[in-house]
C-alpha cells in the first residue's frame, strides 16, 4: 500500500493538472470502489474548481469551490495519472480508456486525470470542508512526521510506558499519521534501534535522534519520488526510485551495508508485517 511519500508524490503530480481548474466533466464508472461512491458524486463534482490539494496522512484531499472536500485513498493498487497536461508537465496525449479506468475527471484546462485501480481497495468521500478532520478515517490520527506537531517531546511522551515493539508502536496510526513499513524499518535502521526492542524502552536520547532520522528518511524518499514495489506510479505514470536506496527492507540475507559490518539482513514477523534489520548494526 503507498505510504506518506507515495501519497506526497502524487499530490504533487496532481497540482499543476489540477488546482486552480475547473472539473468540467467528472465521469464514474462503477457503483463502488472499497465502498459505494457518495450519492450523485459525478454531478457534485463537475463544475466544481479545485482550489487546493493536500495531504492527511495517506489520504489525498482535495478542497473544491463547491464547499467540499474530496477525500481520496489509493488502497493496494490505484493510482492517479495526468495525460494532456497544457503546462508541459506531462508529454503523453490522453490514453485509450482501460478496463479498470473508474474515475475520470477532465480538467477545463485541458489535463485528465484518471484513477486506476485493479483491485479497487481504493476509496473516494465527499464532505463538507469544515468536517473533513472528522471524518472516520481521519479523526483518529496522529501528528503529520514533516510537521511541526511531531517533535521528540511528542514521542516521548506517547512512547512512554509501551510494552509494544516500537516497529510496531512506529505503525500506529494514531500516534504518528502516515509512516507504514518500508519507511519504519529504514529509519530504525539509520537510527540503530532494533525492530524488537520495547517503545518504552528507548532512551530519550535515542527518540531525539530518531525524530529528525524518520524526517530525513521520508524527505529522501519524496526526493526520489517514492517507492515502486508493484503497482505504485507517479502522476506522470513513472516509476519511484527510492527502492534502489533501501538499506534493509526486502533485502534479507544480504550484507549489511554500515562499513565495516560483517552482519546480514535478518527478517522477521511483527503484526503479520515483514521486520528487516541488521542485529549486529541495530540492539
Amino acid at each position: 500500500m503507498p505510504e506518506l511519500p507515495e501519497v506526497e508524490t502524487v499530490r504533487r503530480g496532481l497540482e499543476p493538472a489540477m488546482q486552480g481548474a475547473i472539473i468540467i466533466h467528472a465521469q464514474v464508472n462503477r457503483p463502488d470502489l472499497r465502498w459505494p461512491f457518495p450519492e450523485n458524486i459525478a454531478a457534485r463534482l463537475t463544475g466544481a474548481r479545485v482550489e487546493a490539494l493536500r495531504r492527511r496522512s495517506k489520504y489525498i484531499l482535495v478542497d473544491l469551490s463547491t464547499g467540499e472536500t474530496l477525500l481520496i485513498h489509493l488502497g493496494m493498487s490505484g493510482r492517479m495519472t495526468v495525460s494532456g497536461d497544457p503546462l508541459g508537465q506531462f508529454t503523453h496525449d490522453h490514453p485509450k480508456a482501460e478496463k479498470h479506468d473508474h474515475v475520470v475527471f477532465d480538467m477545463n484546462n485541458g489535463a485528465r486525470v484518471t484513477f486506476n485501480d485493479p483491485r479497487r481497495f481504493g476509496a473516494m468521500d465527499l464532505r463538507p470542508i469544515d468536517q473533513i478532520e472528522t471524518h472516520p478515517l481521519l479523526a483518529k490520527l496522529g501528528p503529520e512526521p514533516l510537521g511541526n506537531g511531531f517533535d521528540e517531546t511528542y514521542l516521548r511522551d506517547r512512547l512512554m510506558g509501551r510494552n509494544t515493539p516500537i516497529k510496531s508502536a512506529l505503525l500506529d496510526q494514531r500516534i504518528i499519521a502516515g509512516l507504514g513499513n518500508i519507511y519504519v524499518c529504514e529509519a530504525l535502521f539509520r537510527a540503530g534501534i532494533s525492530p524488537k526492542r520495547k517503545a518504552g524502552a528507548i532512551s530519550e536520547a535515542r527518540i531525539k535522534s530518531l525524530v529528525p532520522i524518520i524526517r530525513k528518511v521520508l524527505q529522501d524518499a519524496i526526493a526520489a519520488g517514492g517507492s515502486s514495489l508493484r503497482d505504485f506510479r507517479q502522476a506522470d505514470g513513472e516509476l519511484g526510485y527510492f527502492q534502489h536506496s533501501f538499506d534493509v527492507y526486502g533485502r534479507e540475507d544480504e550484507p549489511c551495508r554500515t562499513p565495516a559490518c560483517t552482519g546480514t539482513i535478518c527478517r522477521i514477523t511483527q503484526s503479520g508485517r515483514s521486520s528487516y534489520y541488521c542485529a549486529q548494526c541495530q540492539r
